[in-house]
């Protein structure tokens, strides 16, 4: 491949399908087969362990804590190593992890994997989200919330493969380690694309020699993003215990449930990246998180498997631009230092990943699932009120 892969690609918000942006969206693709094979798997790595749903949710603890790291040095490595040697790091270090998770004898093992796993697939996203942004311009939204719809398609896959694995009796373990092959087929890809403009050393703009303060918009948009990624992960690793809990569905009924979340989000994204290029972000944001109650409503009030699973695909209409589209935002108001606010979303990305599953988890140990799932509309209507207010701070701006 040639220098043209590493220069930008359009200064229009028509979004090109380069030899970058393909290479690019295959690292989601592999992060987004592991947060979608392995959230549905706690539940069953729960009874292997002979843990409590609260402990179990430590998993979780475990991957925001590697994720909290991640975003301490983020900013750091992306202008020591440069993003694609921070791509390539990131592919080692999440295969290493992935490995002591499958092998790993007991839930000190596993704890430990899922925080190594958790360092290699973020700072892998903390390279590959602001790379697509700078490379794109203001067609950046499109090919973040693009990307992100490759790895939920993928991770529509996951929970069935999950499913046919268990019910075959294998056990969860082979759907899993499709990761490593996963990451090894992105770090080929990645190899024959220059290390050079939106892969190589980030730079960011000084105004008068000190560092471009992150304002109110930023703060704003940072508790929108963070909220997201907690109601997903939430719903991802809780959303096949209340489905069997509420309805009685089989175990391997209801891990396969997660899918039909999956395909609204994957739907969702593949939409909105035509969809904002015509339509103000926030707003599309803010139809998704109406949406995704609507859903929600109706997976908490089912008794039948199917309509959980149509609660969960309508649902996943909702999700599915809450990351990417608040994400997106979030590094546009950080202005010329995309990195450091990749770097602050991951702190609060640790944040919502560690406490969601384990407050939600613990909680249904106290009051059963289906209470503690009133968790999803608190955490929509906080994400909401942030990005309107965000929004009528710059009346007539596009965003």
């Amino acid at each position: 491949m040639d220098d043209s892969a590493a220069l930008p690609a359009s200064a229009s918000r028509r979004l090109v399908r380069d030899r970058l942006t393909v290479a690019l969206d295959v690292t989601f693709v592999t992060w987004g087969w592991f947060i979608y094979v392995f959230s549905p798997t706690v539940p069953l790595l729960a009874a292997e362990q002979h843990i409590s749903r609260g402990v179990a949710g430590l998993h979780g603890t475990a991957m925001a804590v590697g994720t909290v790291a991640t975003g301490l040095v983020s900013e750091r490595v992306a202008f020591a190593l440069g993003r694609k040697r921070q791509l390539y790091l990131a592919m080692a270090v999440m295969s290493i992890g992935v490995t002591l998770l499958l092998v790993g004898p007991g839930l000190a093992a596993t704890l430990s994997a899922c925080a190594l796993t958790a360092v290699g697939g973020n700072l892998m996203l903390a390279a590959t989200q602001p790379a697509l942004l700078g490379h794109h311009g203001p067609a950046g939204p499109a090919a973040v919330t693009e990307g992100n719809a490759y790895a939920t398609t993928v991770g529509l896959l996951a929970p069935v493969v999950l499913g046919l694995t268990v019910g075959a009796g294998y056990g969860w373990r082979p759907a899993v380690a499709v990761t490593v092959v996963a990451a090894a087929v992105a770090t080929v890809l990645l190899a024959g694309i220059p290390a050079a403009g939106p892969l190589g050393h980030p730079t960011h703009v000084e105004d008068g020699g000190t560092r471009v303060p992150l304002g109110r918009a930023f703060r704003l948009l940072w508790v929108a993003t963070v909220a997201g990624i907690a109601i997903e992960f939430a719903t991802t690793f809780w959303a096949s215990d209340l489905v069997r809990v509420s309805t009685g569905a089989p175990e391997s009924v209801a891990t396969g449930a997660v899918a039909a979340l999956l395909a609204g989000m994957t739907a969702t994204r593949f939409a909105t990246g035509t969809l904002v290029r015509h339509v103000q972000a926030s707003t599309v944001l803010l139809a998704g998180y109406a949406v995704a109650v609507a859903g929600w409503l109706v997976l908490w009030l089912a008794t039948v498997p199917w309509l959980a699973v149509a609660g969960l695909a309508l649902a996943g209409l909702g999700y599915g631009v809450h990351y990417p589209l608040a994400l997106s935002l979030l590094l546009q108001a950080a202005g010329s230092r995309p990195d450091l606010g990749q770097a602050r979303a991951l702190l609060g990305a640790g944040v919502a990943i560690g406490l969601s599953p384990f407050i939600l988890g613990s909680a249904a140990d106290v009051v059963g699932p289906h209470t503690a799932f009133l968790l999803v509309p608190a955490l929509a209507a906080l994400a909401a009120t942030c990005v309107a207010v965000e929004a009528r701070g710059r009346v007539g701006v596009p965003v």
